[in-house]
């Protein structure tokens, strides 16, 4: 005898809680020109703008979601996939390319597994490629967390991505 299987919802799982949004948008709703303050403050409540985020930006903003799409994906600062708790940005500019860090971007990628660009699947750690940190006397570079970390070598970066909560 067979038994219906019934399929899990998992939207219903990862539903977003939008009060702390809604709270935020209370002061910009109708403001068709606070679409990126908006944006901002979704950004700093959820880490990043989930699709239904900016849905609901949208509706309180009464701005079309094509348009509300088109701000967050023009603007580097917005981040439309889940981060990790850490960034890691490592230079790849001209003088940190020659003194080393194209080693220190493969390092980090063999030991996390992923590419630049990506998140580790436990969002423990993003790890991105900039091409100028406006350090060049320290190079290589890498920001990590916000701290500036100069004179980079593999194992140094490595010792100190590892040593990530």
């Amino acid at each position: 005898m067979l038994t219906e299987v019934k399929p899990v919802d998992m939207a219903e799982e990862e539903r977003l809680d939008f009060a702390p949004l809604d709270e935020a948008l209370d002061e910009y709703e109708g403001n068709p020109g606070a679409a990126i303050p908006a944006l901002q403050k979704a950004q700093e409540i959820y880490g990043y703008l989930p699709a239904e985020v900016l849905q609901h930006i949208g509706h309180r903003l009464n701005v079309p979601l094509s348009e509300i799409y088109g701000v967050a994906t023009f603007y580097s600062q917005f981040y439309l996939t889940r981060r990790g708790r850490h960034t890691v940005r490592v230079c790849d500019g001209t003088a940190c390319h020659v003194r080393g860090a194209p080693k220190i971007i493969t390092a980090l990628e063999r030991d996390l597994d992923v590419v630049a660009g990506e998140t580790t699947p436990d969002y423990r750690v993003t790890l991105e490629i900039v091409y100028c940190l406006g350090s060049c006397g320290l190079s290589p570079v890498a920001v990590i967390d916000e701290q500036v970390v100069g004179r980079l070598v593999p194992e140094k970066a490595l010792e100190i991505v590892r040593g990530l909560e």
